[in-house]
């Protein structure tokens, strides 16, 4: 792998990390409460667009750039997880249950729909 593509990552990485801080900031400060609205929405936008990516065939420096340095860097298993366990801190523990089921559930789903869609362009 060459210098630049390595650089390209990188750069393409912080890019995807901040559209992720951004998108988490506004969806969280629109909606509120305690579920982490924000997290979720990237991280099922995130499936979707991988998806489209399998659908589509991408191979080699593309998948890498477009794939693991602008989608992995967007979404987060980290701060899910991290929300996850917070949501389990009460009680209650149906919005951590909640969180888990609709996150798998819901991002399985948009990434067999991003693969469908990718397929067909």
């Amino acid at each position: 792998m060459s210098l630049g593509l390595w650089l390209a990552v990188g750069t393409i990485g912080g890019v995807g990390a901040i559209l992720r801080f951004l998108t988490d900031k506004a969806i969280g400060s629109r909606v509120g409460g305690e579920f982490p609205w924000g997290t979720f929405a990237v991280n099922i936008s995130g499936s979707f667009i991988l998806g489209i990516l399998v659908g589509v065939a991408l191979t080699g420096s593309a998948l890498l750039l477009a794939g693991t340095a602008t989608i992995g860097s967007y979404t987060t298993f980290s701060t899910w997880m991290l929300e996850t366990h917070r949501l389990g801190q009460d009680d209650d523990r149906r919005p951590l249950v909640l969180n888990v089921v609709a996150s798998l559930v819901v991002g399985l789903g948009a990434a067999e729909l991003g693969r469908i869609i990718g397929g067909a362009l």
